[in-house]
């Protein structure tokens, strides 16, 4: 999975201060799965990835119950984001591995297309590939967490 993140809260999950991530939608994402992490503008690159540890599918009040001090937000910044949802999904995140050089967004337009989501997507084996091309230290990382579902 590729989920887009405001830099300070990747920073966040990165350093495991922040261990769920809030969607306003149904996130259908089974346990250890793995999470690439794009950082948007400014920084606009992959910078890490975790695994999801849970999802947690309820209403945005439940997630909130159940989250708050996970979530590195406020409760005021979490009613805005949800305003007007009826559902909600706190993914717990583990295990953070912040990329030692992260893989720009220019990077991964050169080595093919590639658009960042505008809260997360499936990622297939080409989208694996094309991040490995665009930034070998992160492929890396990607092979040692996925193995051969990375090709070479």
């Amino acid at each position: 999975m590729l989920l887009s993140v405001h830099p300070h809260f990747a920073t966040a999950i990165l350093a495991g201060s922040k261990t769920v991530e809030v969607r306003r939608q149904r996130v259908a994402a089974p346990p250890g799965t793995p999470v690439l992490l794009y950082a948007t503008a400014p920084t606009m690159a992959l910078v890490g990835m975790a695994r999801i540890a849970a999802v947690h599918v309820a209403s945005p009040k439940e997630v909130w119950s159940a989250h708050r001090t996970q979530t590195g937000i406020t409760r005021r910044e979490y009613d805005a984001y949800m305003s007007g949802a009826t559902q909600a999904s706190g993914l717990t995140l583990e295990a953070p591995v912040s990329f030692e050089q992260p893989v720009t967004l220019s990077a991964l337009r050169a080595a093919g297309t590639f658009h960042p989501p505008q809260s997360y997507r499936y990622m297939k084996s080409d989208d694996l590939r094309q991040v490995a091309v665009a930034g070998p230290v992160a492929g890396i990382a990607l092979r040692e967490a996925l193995g051969d579902l990375v090709p070479a």
